[in-house]
């Protein structure tokens, strides 16, 4: 086996391990709740299987066949989970400890593991200013694995990025309602009509990732700084507190506006900085949706 591959299965046994985990351990009973509610129309009773919530044990089929039973109800069959992924040049950004794309390629791994748990479907679209790639839904484990050896290993073809393509792509190639994760910095043009289109159709969460440096520059003197998705070197006078305060207010201009470009569209929205764990907002994300229901 050539070193490359044997790195690559190494970084992906890793991220399994650690997702997995969280899958297990935190997001199963949430991921249930938000995404698959309770109390649906009931359909069926099938054979206990672990893991089932005890809850859902049919007590007199039990008692009749001496052998638990579990009612299934429409909303606990499978659903479809896409994962829109933005793989452009500026997903390289970050100067904490871990970039938006190792971000994205966890969360991504936390979310499909939690979606097989549940016996779902899971596909993938990689976009940039373009569709990268598209990975049909399907299920299992070497599927999931399959997802995140892709997204370790990516190279796009594009720098750029066009969420309005992604979304408009989407919406064609998936005809059943499905939920999607899209995943991106969201600095691209304008995206909203492709957005509510999408979100009619089917039920879409947005994780806007960001680096706090795009929000907020420290004073680090003349500092060069490249634009990932255009090339283009500029010298930045970071020392100049008029340069970081125009800065910050761009950063929170551009922060209110996709706030409320996914507001109008009715779609549920959190933002993950590569400086603090997906946890918390992703956990927070989960309870609000559970509440809607």
């Amino acid at each position: 086996m050539a070193k490359d591959t044997k790195e690559l299965l190494k970084k992906v046994r890793k991220i399994e391990i650690k997702t997995r985990g969280l899958s297990n351990h935190l997001f199963s009973g949430e991921y249930h709740s938000a995404f698959k509610g309770r109390g649906m129309a009931f359909s069926e009773v099938r054979e206990y299987q672990l893991g089932d919530e005890i809850r859902t044990i049919d007590w007199n089929v039990t008692a009749r066949f001496n052998h638990p039973y579990v009612k299934v109800f429409d909303e606990e069959r499978e659903l479809t989970f896409m994962l829109l992924v933005d793989v452009s040049g500026s997903e390289n950004f970050g100067t904490q400890n871990q970039q938006k794309q190792d971000i994205a390629t966890e969360l991504c791994a936390v979310l499909a593991f939690s979606a097989i748990q549940n016996n779902d479907k899971v596909g993938v679209l990689f976009f940039s200013d373009k569709i990268e790639k598209f990975i049909p839904p399907k299920k299992g484990r070497s599927h999931i694995l399959m997802i995140i050896r892709e997204l370790i290993d990516f190279k796009p073809e594009s720098k750029g990025t066009n969420v309005a393509e992604a979304l408009k792509f989407f919406t064609r190639a998936i005809k059943k309602k499905c939920t999607a994760f899209i995943i991106s910095d969201f600095i691209s043009p304008a995206f909203e009509d492709e957005l509510k289109i999408a979100n009619k159709k089917h039920d879409l969460i947005a994780l806007r990732l960001y680096d706090k440096h795009e929000e907020e520059f420290p004073n680090l003197g003349l500092i060069p700084m490249k634009d990932e998705e255009t090339g283009e070197l500029l010298w930045v006078n970071t020392s100049d507190e008029a340069v970081r305060t125009a800065f910050k207010a761009e950063g929170l201009r551009r922060n209110g506006q996709l706030r409320e470009t996914f507001s109008r569209s009715g779609v549920d929205f959190t933002s993950i900085g590569t400086h603090e764990s997906y946890v918390k907002p992703l956990m927070t994300l989960f309870k609000k949706r559970e509440g809607k229901r």
